[in-house]
């Protein structure tokens, strides 16, 4: 018996040590399956022995609250729910009853007040009895209603979370963490605890509605009617279909192919009875309600072969694993590749090459490795950046260890000014999003500036990308052919020299006839000379060219590119020393862009904001409220509308 507690106790420190890097920390330390499979463990010893540690996560629902954020009791607790990953069960588990079934949104739950028709409070879920009040972040969710039609005390529960496609593009933005979260819940949790809001505004958090506490006066006998109610009311409820024991295989079925098209995260379905008084009667144990169960997954496990582990490296200076295997169909798709996440994990597999491994989809979505069945570990684990080359050492961050690559000038680290190189202005380089250039960087495939041209040797492994077929890959392919015919200002401003924007970039290669050599090598005193460039910016224009390495990088990018670098006084330089903005809609020019190339073509400078050093703020409409046109009357600077510029530079040209 003592050799089982034993085995209890550590089955408990382990779920606990996982709950918290989860749901406190951001961070997976194993995976749904393996966390499961454990808890499984652990209750089958509980029955066994009938001990039932304090800790346990058996009796234990949710996480401790730590934030800073104002706490707050729950009226009565709130449970987790009892689960099963059989639809008999789930079918036996209904009986003669009429039962709704939707999604297991995985977020985090939000129980919200209104009174009055007003949000008069949100707080979380926190560990199941005190939760954190979060009511200013609620009011800047993307979808919840501020006010209601209904004008009673309405408290209701519901998910908030951020879908798929949010998560992508805020994932990217995010720069004040040490990694990037793994995954909607962890964003999700860290959004709707921020202690500013502004934060969570950015971040897209959605709620969808899933029980009706109570609301005043109203006694309704349906979830399917609550649902329908809470819908006439401004809510997005959660996605559901009413079942009896007859459909309800078809519908588990329905949703079962729609997981992988579904925006919104989930980690299975949850079945509620829809005669609330019934399921009231049933009452509850001391951790699940008995009116309602979830419904998990049963993952689709397949055998493969482990071929290679793919060091990935980020912007973060992180160099993750990622096990590349013998293809496998699971649940409908090929896949191929799975991520390891962080040395630690890659140890406690015992992963090696030729290792037959089973890999699974966790939530029937991201692929992940279940069990190592050979766990030969004969793998290296690599000195030096798969990007840069420079010394990659392993670092210990809360209990885990991580491959870091040390070189602060590492591309990887680099993807911002990457992002700059292939912009509009710059080299104009269509089908490179931020997220596409970090794979290819991440991939080893490009290592400097110049292997943006050199694409093309990695044809194979680029078509079989997710989201990168053959038409993709043509169509980038062309853009990269485009971008290779350049002009000597387009290059020097896609190089990222501090303070050196588009008008600059211009002005310097105009002032040297697009002579590159002499554009490169300029001293100070000849930059200085410009008109509107300064001394700090000729001194960090020379400082930079000064150093071998970006040196190194404009030879390489010289081999690649046609330069054109012919020129001809095309005009009198009739705007010499005069600076404009331009605001608002246009009638005569195309665009902005196309106004400036005329400003100029004749000598004169296009900023971006209105100052001191301002001439004229060009402004079809003269008498906004816009904050150019208040910034140039309190300075005095003329606001001219489009015509009045075509008449001056009639007059400058005559």
């Amino acid at each position: 018996m003592e050799d089982k507690r034993q085995e209890i106790q550590e089955k408990v420190d382990l779920l606990n040590q996982a709950s918290r890097a989860y749901y406190q920390e951001s961070r997976e330390i194993m995976s749904n399956l393996e966390y499961d499979k454990l808890y499984d463990e652990l209750v089958r010893l509980e029955k066994e022995t009938g001990i039932v540690l304090a800790q346990s996560p058996t009796v234990n629902v949710g996480y401790q609250v730590l934030s800073d954020l104002p706490k707050e009791r729950h009226p009565s607790p709130m449970l987790s729910l009892d689960k099963t990953k059989e639809v008999t069960e789930l079918a036996d588990w209904l009986g003669d009853q009429k039962g709704v079934l939707s999604w297991k949104i995985d977020g985090l739950t939000i129980v919200l007040t209104y009174r009055d028709g007003k949000l008069y409070k949100a707080v979380t879920r926190g560990n199941g009895e005190v939760g954190e009040v979060i009511t200013s972040n609620a009011r800047v969710f993307k979808n919840i209603p501020v006010n209601i039609p209904f004008q009673g005390e309405l408290i209701l529960r519901g998910e908030a979370c951020i879908k798929y496609s949010d998560f992508e593009k805020i994932n990217e933005t995010i720069e004040d963490v040490s990694a990037r979260y793994k995954n909607p819940r962890n964003l999700c949790s860290g959004s709707v605890r921020q202690l500013n809001n502004e934060i969570t505004a950015q971040r897209n958090v959605h709620f969808f509605a899933f029980t009706l506490v109570s609301a005043e006066g109203m006694d309704q006998t349906s979830r399917e009617e609550q649902f329908v109610w809470l819908t006439r009311q401004g809510f997005e409820v959660v996605e559901y279909k009413v079942v009896t024991q007859e459909n309800l295989s078809r519908q588990v079925e329905w949703f079962a192919s729609h997981v992988e098209k579904n925006d919104v995260p989930s980690d299975g379905l949850v079945l509620i009875l829809d005669d609330i008084a019934y399921g009231a009667s049933l009452g509850a144990t001391s951790k699940f309600p008995r009116d309602s169960i979830a419904f998990k997954w049963r993952d689709e496990i397949k055998e493969t072969t482990l071929k290679e582990i793919e060091w990935s490296a980020s912007r973060t200076g992180l160099i993750n694993p990622v096990a590349i295997f013998e293809p496998v169909e699971l649940e409908g798709t090929t896949v191929s590749r799975a991520s390891v996440h962080n040395v630690s994990i890659l140890k406690e597999l015992h992963l090696g090459l030729g290792d037959k491994i089973e890999v699974y989809k966790a939530n029937m979505i991201i692929p992940q490795i279940a069990d190592n069945l050979t766990k030969s570990d004969n793998l290296t684990i690599p000195d030096a950046c798969p990007v840069c080359g420079e010394e990659a050492v392993i670092k210990k961050e809360k209990d885990v260890e991580v491959l870091y690559c040390t070189n602060p000038e590492c591309l990887a680290k680099q993807i911002k000014s990457l992002t700059h190189f292939v912009s509009r202005n710059a080299m104009n380089i269509d089908g490179l999003s931020e997220a596409t250039l970090e794979k290819l960087v991440s991939r080893g495939y490009i290592k400097e500036l110049a292997d943006l041209f050199r694409l093309e040797r990695y044809r194979e492994e680029i078509t079989s990308m997710e989201g990168f077929g053959e038409k993709s890959f043509e169509n980038l392919m062309k853009a990269l052919e485009t971008a290779r015919n350049t002009t000597p200002a387009r290059l020097l401003y896609s190089l990222g020299i501090p303070n050196i924007g588009v008008a600059n970039a211009k002005v310097i290669a105009r002032a040297f006839k697009n002579k590159w050599e002499q554009i490169q090598n300029a001293t100070e005193e000849a930059l200085d000379a410009i008109d509107g460039i300064g001394e700090i910016m000729a001194a960090g224009y020379v400082a930079y060219f000064q150093e071998e390495k970006h040196r190194e990088i404009v030879r390489d990018l010289l081999k690649e590119l046609v330069l054109d670098e012919s020129f001809e006084e095309t005009a009198d330089q009739v705007f010499s020393g005069k600076t404009f903005v331009i605001t608002g809609s246009l009638e005569h020019y195309e665009n902005r862009d196309a106004l400036k190339a005329v400003i100029e073509a004749k000598g004169g400078k296009a900023a971006g904001s209105v100052s001191k050093k301002t001439d004229y703020l060009i402004n079809n409409d003269s008498q906004s409220a816009s904050s150019k046109n208040k910034k140039a009357k309190e300075l005095g600077i003329p606001i001219i509308t489009e015509e009045q510029f075509l008449k001056l530079l009639e007059e400058a040209d005559n």
